[in-house]
């Protein structure tokens, strides 16, 4: 459930209904004709699975979000998390820094984070 890989033709159209929600089924259908030059058929599949997924929702020809694109990529990343590093947060920071260092910005940023979670404690 909620899985939208990057990239992908279901995380693209996603992209497309949040960034114009609401919108009917009918012109999500034509914009996604116009950007990527699928037919209504496909549209409305794609719809369906997203639908499906519990990520929007299709009433009376009119599509709106479920789950905020912030919302449904937390869940995501925390499924990442659980299912590769078994739910520890810092062995996906060590082997996220392992290849590429933190910048200071990116650092501070994370100390900030870290203060605010202890703080609400």
């Amino acid at each position: 459930m909620y899985e939208l890989r990057a990239g992908s033709s279901e995380a693209q159209f996603a992209d497309l209904i949040w960034e114009n929600e609401p919108i009917a089924s009918g012109a999500l259908a034509a914009l996604s004709k116009e950007r990527w030059q699928w037919a209504k058929t496909t549209a409305f599949t794609v719809l369906k699975r997203l639908c499906d997924k519990g990520i929007f929702r299709n009433e009376n020809g009119m599509v709106t979000s479920v789950l905020s694109r912030e919302e449904c990529y937390a869940v995501q990343s925390e499924k990442f998390v659980e299912k590769n590093f078994g739910g520890s947060l810092p062995a996906f920071v060590a082997a996220f820094t392992s290849r590429r260092k933190l910048s200071p910005k990116e650092v501070e940023e994370l100390r900030r984070m870290v203060d605010s979670f202890e703080e609400s404690e």
